[in-house]
């Protein structure tokens, strides 16, 4: 694709659409707070803070040419005053490190110099490092995250449900080997300070992972861990197993710690965190109650299903209390497919967790996105929680990709 630099700059003149109020009601534990520090940008996606304060936001649509949104503070008010939009594509990844700003879109990665100018990034300076990954549509975004040695992770993910010789067709056999794994159902690892990459310079790092939509670099175990999105329609293809109620509880939405050569065991096996198992998928032969894939490791948590994990942040903050510290949030999206049960989802999640592994039971740390107790028509939905970030001062910023709002949850003891 042709990259150009589109560049907009918006003074104070939007002040006021970014110091609106939440039309919904967070609820968060006691001591914490939440105030809106962005509304009305669209689909914003993943989000990634500056040291210095500035919030980048990816969007999902363009917005008047620009697909990444540069928000800042200029009086340290509180208020994001200082917009800067850039970057002519759209897609999910965003993240900072080491002086520069990362940015996918559907089928590359780009980076930009940070610096410490008025618009405190060089998008003139702009390049690609990773170029010709896979983009047929479904599944199809590109998160990433970056480690302490001069790599990126993508997630490159499947275009299929389960890989079957027909893709979501009832009863269709599943391929057995999956070629889809070749290219896609996993977390690529690429350089960051290398141009123009494709799959020959890349290492497939991890394989068997259907759609890794959040990924973070845990910095306390120095591994990667992802949040991956279960497959669909175990009821509506195998309604002799499962019923309704099955049906959408499975199967597990998931979070791994993956290492260099980890199988994850899509398209074969799924998660049930029911049963703590791995079931063979029934369009390999699965019956419920089989298990398969002896080779593929076992998630660290398993959710009820279709909730959507679309953004995974390790907290390594001081500002909460100390119960957070090293632990993981997710952003659940919420689901559409688990009719005609209530939809499920649109909220933050807490795991604690000590050197990488759960130390106790999940919990639901910010809730009310949805603006509804029940969800039952997901169009009804205000919001749906998509992006996480960390800011400077140990703060946790949450986007919406629905109406493009961010809120910022802050702990004052």
């Amino acid at each position: 694709m042709k990259l150009t630099t589109l560049i907009f700059v918006f003074s104070a003149t939007l002040g006021s659409c970014m110091a609106q109020q939440s039309d919904v009601s967070i609820k968060t534990p006691d001591g914490f707070t939440t105030t809106t520090v962005a509304a009305n940008f669209g689909r914003v996606r993943h989000i990634a803070m500056n040291s210095n304060g500035d919030l980048y936001m990816k969007l999902e649509r363009l917005s008047k040419g620009c697909g990444i949104v540069r928000l800042r503070d200029t009086n340290k008010d509180g208020v994001m005053d200082d917009t800067l939009s850039f970057g002519n594509y759209v897609g999910t990844g965003i993240a900072i490190k080491n002086g520069y700003l990362y940015a996918s879109n559907n089928s590359s990665v780009f980076r930009y110099p940070l610096n410490n100018s008025k618009l405190g990034i060089d998008t003139a300076g702009v390049q690609r490092i990773v170029t010709g990954l896979w983009d047929k549509r479904q599944h199809n975004s590109k998160s990433i995250a970056l480690d302490n040695a001069g790599n990126i992770y993508v997630n490159i993910g499947a275009p299929s449900n389960v890989c079957q010789e027909q893709d979501r067709q009832r009863k269709s056999k599943g391929r057995t080997p999956c070629p889809i794994l070749d290219s896609a159902g996993g977390i690529w690892q690429f350089k960051v300070d290398k141009l123009n990459q494709s799959y020959a310079d890349g290492i497939r790092y991890a394989t068997g992972i259907r759609n890794c939509v959040g990924l973070d670099w845990n910095n306390e175990v120095n591994e990667l861990f992802v949040t991956v999105h279960g497959r669909d329609e175990l009821y509506q293809s195998y309604p002799e197993y499962y019923d309704q109620k099955s049906g959408a509880e499975l199967p597990s939405e998931t979070m791994y710690m993956v290492k260099k050569g980890d199988d994850c065991g899509w398209p074969y096996v799924h998660w049930d965190h029911l049963q703590n198992k791995k079931i063979l998928n029934p369009e390999f032969g699965g019956d419920r109650v089989k298990t398969g894939a002896d080779n593929a490791i076992s998630p660290l948590v398993g959710f009820p299903g279709h909730l959507a994990p679309n953004a995974l942040l390790i907290y390594s903050g001081n500002q909460f209390p100390a119960k957070y510290k090293n632990g993981a949030f997710i952003a659940f999206h919420g689901s559409w497919n688990r009719s005609p049960e209530p939809q499920e989802g649109f909220y933050v999640v807490f795991v604690p967790m000590k050197n990488g592994k759960p130390t106790g039971k999940w919990e639901v740390f910010a809730n009310g996105f949805a603006g509804m107790e029940t969800v039952v028509n997901l169009s009804a939905a205000k919001h749906r929680p998509c992006g996480l970030a960390q800011g400077a001062d140990g703060s946790l910023y949450v986007s919406d990709d629905s109406k493009g709002y961010v809120w910022k949850i802050s702990y004052k003891n």
